[in-house]
Protein backbone atom coordinates (compact mmCIF):
# COMPACT_ATOMS: atom_id res chain seq x y z
CA UNK A 1 0.00 0.00 0.00
CA UNK A 2 2.93 2.54 1.08
CA UNK A 3 4.41 1.53 -2.43
CA UNK A 4 1.40 2.39 -4.41
CA UNK A 5 0.81 5.39 -2.44
CA UNK A 6 4.06 6.93 -2.97
CA UNK A 7 3.44 5.86 -6.72
CA UNK A 8 0.82 7.73 -7.33
CA UNK A 9 1.35 10.79 -5.66
CA UNK A 10 4.39 11.10 -7.54
CA UNK A 11 2.62 10.83 -10.72
CA UNK A 12 -0.16 13.50 -9.76
CA UNK A 13 2.66 15.79 -8.73
CA UNK A 14 4.42 15.51 -12.93
CA UNK A 15 0.91 15.92 -13.92
CA UNK A 16 -0.21 18.99 -11.93
CA UNK A 17 0.90 21.17 -14.63
CA UNK A 18 -0.87 19.70 -17.32
CA UNK A 19 -4.18 21.66 -17.37
CA UNK A 20 -3.08 24.77 -16.85
CA UNK A 21 -0.35 24.33 -19.73
CA UNK A 22 -2.30 22.40 -22.36
CA UNK A 23 -4.69 25.29 -22.48
CA UNK A 24 -2.30 27.94 -23.91
CA UNK A 25 -1.38 26.40 -27.02
CA UNK A 26 -4.97 26.31 -29.56
CA UNK A 27 -4.92 22.68 -31.13
CA UNK A 28 -5.85 23.94 -34.37
CA UNK A 29 -2.56 25.97 -34.64
CA UNK A 30 0.51 24.12 -36.89
CA UNK A 31 2.56 22.50 -34.49
CA UNK A 32 5.57 21.58 -36.33
CA UNK A 33 7.98 23.93 -35.37
CA UNK A 34 7.04 23.84 -31.52
CA UNK A 35 10.13 23.56 -29.46
CA UNK A 36 8.59 20.37 -28.47
CA UNK A 37 9.09 19.06 -31.52
CA UNK A 38 11.64 20.34 -32.93
CA UNK A 39 14.51 19.80 -30.70
CA UNK A 40 16.07 16.70 -30.23
CA UNK A 41 14.40 14.32 -27.29
CA UNK A 42 16.81 11.60 -26.30
CA UNK A 43 15.34 8.26 -24.72
CA UNK A 44 17.64 8.61 -21.76
CA UNK A 45 18.56 9.49 -19.18
CA UNK A 46 15.74 8.08 -17.08
CA UNK A 47 13.81 4.60 -17.89
CA UNK A 48 10.98 6.66 -20.17
CA UNK A 49 11.43 6.01 -23.55
CA UNK A 50 10.05 9.15 -25.64
CA UNK A 51 7.35 8.82 -28.28
CA UNK A 52 9.96 10.92 -30.43
CA UNK A 53 10.79 9.49 -34.37
CA UNK A 54 13.30 10.53 -35.92
CA UNK A 55 12.62 11.45 -40.02
CA UNK A 56 13.70 8.85 -42.97
CA UNK A 57 17.86 8.98 -42.98
CA UNK A 58 18.27 10.85 -39.61
CA UNK A 59 20.93 9.27 -37.09
CA UNK A 60 20.37 9.93 -33.35
CA UNK A 61 23.22 8.90 -31.02
CA UNK A 62 22.34 8.72 -27.02
CA UNK A 63 25.24 8.37 -24.87
CA UNK A 64 25.35 7.87 -21.14
CA UNK A 65 26.94 7.05 -17.71
CA UNK A 66 25.83 6.48 -14.35
CA UNK A 67 28.17 5.44 -11.13
CA UNK A 68 26.50 3.88 -8.39
CA UNK A 69 26.75 5.36 -4.41
CA UNK A 70 25.86 2.67 -2.30
CA UNK A 71 26.54 -0.71 -5.30
CA UNK A 72 25.56 -3.97 -3.66
CA UNK A 73 27.98 -6.71 -3.34
CA UNK A 74 28.84 -8.34 -6.57
CA UNK A 75 27.17 -5.37 -8.71
CA UNK A 76 29.25 -3.09 -10.93
CA UNK A 77 30.14 0.61 -9.50
CA UNK A 78 29.66 2.28 -13.00
CA UNK A 79 27.24 1.36 -15.53
CA UNK A 80 27.74 2.89 -18.89
CA UNK A 81 25.27 2.62 -22.34
CA UNK A 82 24.91 3.68 -25.98
CA UNK A 83 22.06 3.61 -28.20
CA UNK A 84 22.60 4.23 -32.15
CA UNK A 85 18.81 5.19 -33.41
CA UNK A 86 18.46 5.79 -37.11
CA UNK A 87 14.98 7.27 -39.44
CA UNK A 88 13.63 4.84 -41.26
CA UNK A 89 10.83 4.58 -44.08
CA UNK A 90 7.22 4.00 -43.05
CA UNK A 91 6.76 5.79 -39.58
CA UNK A 92 9.71 3.67 -38.17
CA UNK A 93 12.50 3.55 -36.21
CA UNK A 94 15.36 1.42 -35.73
CA UNK A 95 17.58 0.89 -33.01
CA UNK A 96 20.58 -0.77 -31.83
CA UNK A 97 21.76 -0.35 -28.15
CA UNK A 98 24.29 -1.93 -26.05
CA UNK A 99 25.29 -1.69 -21.98
CA UNK A 100 28.93 -1.69 -20.86
CA UNK A 101 30.39 -2.77 -16.89
CA UNK A 102 33.80 -1.94 -15.74
CA UNK A 103 35.93 -5.73 -15.62
CA UNK A 104 37.08 -7.06 -12.69
CA UNK A 105 36.77 -9.69 -9.87
CA UNK A 106 34.42 -9.16 -6.89
CA UNK A 107 35.15 -10.68 -3.40
CA UNK A 108 32.48 -12.39 -1.44
CA UNK A 109 31.66 -11.91 1.84
CA UNK A 110 34.43 -14.64 4.28
CA UNK A 111 32.99 -17.95 4.85
CA UNK A 112 34.28 -20.62 6.57
CA UNK A 113 37.01 -21.31 4.30
CA UNK A 114 38.41 -17.85 3.63
CA UNK A 115 36.79 -14.96 1.99
CA UNK A 116 36.45 -15.99 -2.67
CA UNK A 117 36.87 -14.25 -5.13
CA UNK A 118 34.72 -14.77 -8.00
CA UNK A 119 34.74 -12.69 -11.61
CA UNK A 120 31.42 -11.22 -12.62
CA UNK A 121 30.62 -10.57 -15.90
CA UNK A 122 32.43 -7.49 -17.66
CA UNK A 123 32.73 -5.71 -20.87
CA UNK A 124 30.50 -5.04 -23.33
CA UNK A 125 26.88 -7.02 -22.71
CA UNK A 126 25.17 -8.75 -25.29
CA UNK A 127 23.63 -6.32 -28.42
CA UNK A 128 20.16 -5.19 -28.31
CA UNK A 129 18.00 -4.78 -31.33
CA UNK A 130 14.65 -3.01 -31.82
CA UNK A 131 12.53 -1.03 -33.86
CA UNK A 132 10.21 2.01 -32.46
CA UNK A 133 6.92 2.21 -34.88
CA UNK A 134 4.49 5.24 -34.85
CA UNK A 135 1.02 4.42 -34.09
CA UNK A 136 -0.69 7.64 -36.29
CA UNK A 137 0.49 9.12 -39.66
CA UNK A 138 1.84 12.35 -38.28
CA UNK A 139 5.22 12.59 -35.90
CA UNK A 140 4.17 16.25 -35.42
CA UNK A 141 1.12 15.73 -33.21
CA UNK A 142 0.78 17.01 -29.93
CA UNK A 143 -0.44 13.84 -28.75
CA UNK A 144 1.42 10.73 -29.47
CA UNK A 145 1.43 6.77 -29.34
CA UNK A 146 4.08 4.67 -30.64
CA UNK A 147 5.33 0.97 -29.86
CA UNK A 148 8.82 -0.15 -29.14
CA UNK A 149 9.71 -3.65 -30.01
CA UNK A 150 12.86 -4.78 -28.39
CA UNK A 151 15.23 -8.10 -28.47
CA UNK A 152 18.69 -8.98 -26.90
CA UNK A 153 21.00 -11.10 -28.48
CA UNK A 154 22.74 -13.55 -27.31
CA UNK A 155 26.43 -14.29 -27.86
CA UNK A 156 26.88 -11.02 -29.19
CA UNK A 157 28.65 -8.97 -26.41
CA UNK A 158 32.01 -10.50 -24.04
CA UNK A 159 32.37 -13.90 -22.88
CA UNK A 160 32.37 -13.02 -19.56
CA UNK A 161 28.36 -12.77 -20.03
CA UNK A 162 27.60 -16.39 -20.15
CA UNK A 163 24.11 -16.94 -19.67
CA UNK A 164 23.32 -17.10 -23.52
CA UNK A 165 19.32 -16.85 -24.22
CA UNK A 166 17.54 -14.01 -26.25
CA UNK A 167 15.57 -11.82 -24.21
CA UNK A 168 12.37 -10.33 -25.84
CA UNK A 169 10.97 -6.84 -24.87
CA UNK A 170 8.00 -4.58 -25.80
CA UNK A 171 6.48 -0.76 -24.45
CA UNK A 172 3.60 1.04 -25.13
CA UNK A 173 4.92 4.59 -25.02
CA UNK A 174 2.68 7.68 -24.63
CA UNK A 175 3.33 11.24 -24.78
CA UNK A 176 1.10 14.80 -24.54
CA UNK A 177 2.33 17.41 -25.53
CA UNK A 178 1.33 20.68 -22.87
CA UNK A 179 2.46 24.65 -24.65
CA UNK A 180 4.80 24.76 -26.95
CA UNK A 181 7.65 23.13 -24.71
CA UNK A 182 6.64 20.63 -21.69
CA UNK A 183 5.86 17.10 -22.16
CA UNK A 184 4.36 14.29 -20.20
CA UNK A 185 5.48 11.12 -21.12
CA UNK A 186 4.45 7.50 -20.00
CA UNK A 187 5.48 4.09 -20.76
CA UNK A 188 3.95 0.65 -19.88
CA UNK A 189 6.51 -2.54 -21.29
CA UNK A 190 7.47 -5.82 -20.08
CA UNK A 191 10.72 -7.81 -20.54
CA UNK A 192 11.63 -11.90 -20.53
CA UNK A 193 14.29 -13.83 -20.77
CA UNK A 194 13.31 -16.28 -23.14
CA UNK A 195 9.95 -17.66 -25.28
CA UNK A 196 8.92 -20.28 -22.78
CA UNK A 197 5.94 -19.82 -20.81
CA UNK A 198 7.83 -20.28 -17.50
CA UNK A 199 9.49 -17.46 -19.05
CA UNK A 200 6.91 -14.97 -19.39
CA UNK A 201 5.62 -16.06 -15.72
CA UNK A 202 9.12 -14.62 -14.18
CA UNK A 203 8.90 -11.76 -16.48
CA UNK A 204 9.61 -7.61 -15.27
CA UNK A 205 7.01 -5.18 -16.21
CA UNK A 206 8.17 -1.86 -16.00
CA UNK A 207 5.85 2.02 -15.97
CA UNK A 208 6.86 5.50 -16.12
CA UNK A 209 5.80 8.88 -15.61
CA UNK A 210 7.98 11.62 -16.95
CA UNK A 211 7.62 15.99 -16.97
CA UNK A 212 10.06 17.31 -18.97
CA UNK A 213 10.82 20.73 -20.03
CA UNK A 214 12.44 24.18 -20.33
CA UNK A 215 13.71 26.37 -17.16
CA UNK A 216 15.39 28.75 -19.86
CA UNK A 217 16.35 29.23 -22.95
CA UNK A 218 18.14 26.11 -23.48
CA UNK A 219 17.86 24.57 -20.04
CA UNK A 220 15.41 22.10 -18.97
CA UNK A 221 14.71 19.66 -16.76
CA UNK A 222 13.33 16.21 -16.58
CA UNK A 223 11.59 14.14 -13.31
CA UNK A 224 10.33 10.67 -13.65
CA UNK A 225 8.65 8.13 -11.46
CA UNK A 226 9.23 4.61 -12.63
CA UNK A 227 8.33 1.21 -10.82
CA UNK A 228 9.17 -2.20 -11.95
CA UNK A 229 7.26 -5.36 -10.55
CA UNK A 230 6.74 -9.58 -11.29
CA UNK A 231 4.75 -11.98 -10.06
CA UNK A 232 6.78 -13.64 -7.49
CA UNK A 233 8.56 -10.12 -6.54
CA UNK A 234 6.92 -6.96 -4.85
CA UNK A 235 7.01 -3.66 -6.94
CA UNK A 236 10.11 -1.91 -6.68
CA UNK A 237 9.50 1.75 -7.32
CA UNK A 238 12.16 4.43 -8.15
CA UNK A 239 12.74 8.07 -8.79
CA UNK A 240 15.41 9.94 -11.72
CA UNK A 241 15.92 13.93 -11.76
CA UNK A 242 18.16 15.91 -13.60
CA UNK A 243 19.22 18.95 -15.87
CA UNK A 244 20.23 19.37 -19.79
CA UNK A 245 21.69 22.12 -21.40
CA UNK A 246 21.09 22.56 -25.22
CA UNK A 247 23.26 24.83 -26.47
CA UNK A 248 21.69 23.49 -30.47
CA UNK A 249 18.66 21.73 -31.34
CA UNK A 250 20.65 18.67 -32.24
CA UNK A 251 22.76 18.68 -29.36
CA UNK A 252 21.96 17.92 -25.79
CA UNK A 253 23.98 17.13 -22.64
CA UNK A 254 22.65 16.09 -19.37
CA UNK A 255 23.26 15.02 -15.57
CA UNK A 256 21.24 13.64 -13.63
CA UNK A 257 20.66 11.55 -10.02
CA UNK A 258 18.24 9.04 -8.77
CA UNK A 259 17.94 5.69 -7.20
CA UNK A 260 16.02 2.84 -7.97
CA UNK A 261 16.13 -0.70 -9.40
CA UNK A 262 17.67 -1.76 -12.83
CA UNK A 263 15.28 -1.89 -15.60
CA UNK A 264 17.77 -4.31 -17.66
CA UNK A 265 19.43 -7.43 -17.49
CA UNK A 266 22.57 -6.00 -16.10
CA UNK A 267 21.91 -2.50 -14.93
CA UNK A 268 22.75 -1.79 -10.96
CA UNK A 269 19.98 -0.85 -8.73
CA UNK A 270 20.55 1.63 -5.77
CA UNK A 271 21.49 5.74 -5.93
CA UNK A 272 23.60 7.37 -8.53
CA UNK A 273 24.43 10.17 -10.48
CA UNK A 274 25.26 10.37 -13.97
CA UNK A 275 25.93 12.30 -16.91
CA UNK A 276 25.63 11.75 -20.74
CA UNK A 277 24.75 13.42 -24.40
CA UNK A 278 22.61 13.00 -27.12
CA UNK A 279 23.57 14.31 -31.05
CA UNK A 280 21.36 14.60 -33.71
CA UNK A 281 22.65 14.56 -37.16
CA UNK A 282 21.19 17.27 -39.44
CA UNK A 283 19.34 15.45 -42.16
Amino acid sequence: MRTTTLLTAGGLLLAAPACTLAQTIDPGVGNTETPFIRNIRPDRPGQTVTTSMLRPGQVQVDLGTQGQLKPAIGAPRSFSQGLLRVGFFGLMELRVQQHYLPQGPTPLPATEGGSAVVSRPGGFAPLTVGAKMLASSNQDTRSQVSVLAELTLPGTGDASFADKVYEPAARLLVSQQLGERFGLEANLGFRQRGFRAADTSRGQYLGTVALNGPLGENFGFFAETYTTWQKTASWKPGLTGGLYWRPAPNLRLDVTAGGGPGTSTYAPAGPYVGGGLSVRLPH
